[in-house]
């Protein structure tokens, strides 16, 4: 799914490792978001990747010792000035020390200690290069004054070894990048359960009755509030391989799993937080918490088979007709205790006449704060990249449109942030 980024311009900072040809990659996923990409080069980067490749993908000069000028923006005080975030990837051992000590003594470090925004730092490094006592007490230091940090993957490095260090993937940089650029006080931290998909009620060991939904949506809504700052937790019978790998997801499959894995989330999402301004402090220690929100958007069976077989019925066995007792599945919007919670539902209709009213009824009936409402034309309406969205509370609705599940998500979320003045 595409993130925008248009109107966000970002400095990119280089150093002097074999990953550096990565930073390429990373630039691209920048453009192709509409953002404006600057770099800044330390001459041992310039050794594995030339300042014209990056010139020629972002369109804009590169400042490096060479080309730095006190005629023009190019240099280490202007350059920052007009980017909303400085992301350092590839980020070697050498420069993480400097940083976090505050040593100036090239173009890049020149840069990072002038510059006063959100600064990210993505290492990659030898395993005893960045296992080094040294180097982990200055990440820690860095951690400490608010750089935020892109751990390393641990895979074979390119020096051969096998370890902690390699770079973390272009992918990964940019949505804790875009996050950065996206985030919002009010979801900053907010603890937030997600469900979706069609779940999958098991006939036999490899048969089982499902319905279309893609998951898609939830999938959408999971990554519009982590780039909003979200702790969210994904619950889901379906794939997210391309979502942010930081979103914590659980895998399911029956109605009945989901019910349980969402109980126990929602239990775990209200418990409080240890604020940043009490944890070093001698006053008594308090928790704050955020209200936290529940997104209902898994649709899930209604009935599930009686009694579910063991291994694989044979057709033989089954004859012409297969009649299989069905049972009801639980109400997972009713078993949820929504104390102290704020519940959004979704409800898919194809009656034009009634699909609405069905959808604001679910208000009142299972006693939550808001309904997305989506009419269908068919069940070719599933799995499309877009999506039309009405929401409603039980005093307004507000029609978002169509657009795509994810531009349609952030819309959600400006919505469903209404919600918590209205409980008070």
């Amino acid at each position: 799914m595409q993130i925008n980024l248009t109107n966000k311009t970002i400095l990119l900072g280089i150093t002097g490792s074999i990953s550096a040809y990565k930073a390429c990659d990373l630039a691209r996923l920048f453009i192709k978001s509409g953002a404006s990409v600057h770099v800044v080069m330390t001459p041992s980067a310039e050794r594995f990747v030339s300042a014209l490749t990056f010139e020629a993908l972002t369109r804009n000069a590169v400042l490096t010792e060479s080309s730095e000028s006190w005629a023009s923006e190019l240099n280490h005080i202007d350059i920052g000035k007009k980017c909303d975030v400085f992301v350092i990837a590839p980020a070697t051992a050498n420069t993480i020390n400097k940083i976090s000590k505050g040593i100036a003594d090239n173009i890049l470090t020149q840069t990072a200690l002038a510059f006063n925004k959100t600064l990210l730092i993505a290492p990659a490094a030898n395993t005893n290069m960045i296992e080094h006592h040294y180097t982990v007490g200055s990440l820690k230091m860095l951690g400490v004054n608010e750089v935020r940090i892109i751990n390393p993957q641990s895979k074979l490095l390119a020096c051969g070894d096998k370890g902690n260090g390699a770079l973390a993937e272009p992918s990964a940089i940019f949505h804790q990048v875009a996050k950065a650029l996206l985030e919002e006080e009010f979801w900053i931290d907010r603890k937030v359960v997600v469900t979706g998909g069609g779940t999958r009620e098991k006939i036999d060991e490899v048969r089982y009755i499902s319905n279309f939904s893609s998951g898609k949506m939830a999938n959408a809504l999971a990554t519009a509030l982590y780039l909003r700052g979200a702790d969210v937790c994904l619950i889901t019978t379906m794939g997210h391989a391309h979502i942010p790998k930081e979103i914590y997801t659980i895998d399911v499959e029956s109605a009945q799993e989901l019910l349980e894995y969402t109980v126990d989330a929602v239990r775990v999402s209200k418990k409080g937080k240890m604020s940043k301004a009490t944890m070093n402090s001698s006053e008594p220690i308090h928790l704050i918490q955020k209200k936290p929100y529940l997104f209902m958007a898994a649709a899930v069976a209604d009935f599930t088979p009686k009694y579910p077989q063991v291994g694989k019925m044979k057709k033989a066995d089954i004859g012409n007709e297969w009649n299989i007792e069905m049972k009801q599945t639980s109400d997972i919007l009713t078993e949820v205790n929504k104390l102290g919670l704020i519940t959004v539902g979704f409800k898919a209709e194809m009656d034009r006449e009634k699909g609405f009213s069905n959808a604001k009824s679910l208000i009142e009936n299972k006693n939550i704060d808001g309904v997305c409402y989506n009419l269908l034309q068919d069940s070719q309406s599933f799995g499309t990249s877009e999506n039309s969205i009405n929401f409603i509370t039980a005093d307004n609705s507000v029609d978002l449109g169509t657009a795509s599940k994810l531009d349609l998500s952030f819309k959600i979320l400006d919505e469903s942030q209404k919600l918590e003045n209205e409980q008070k």
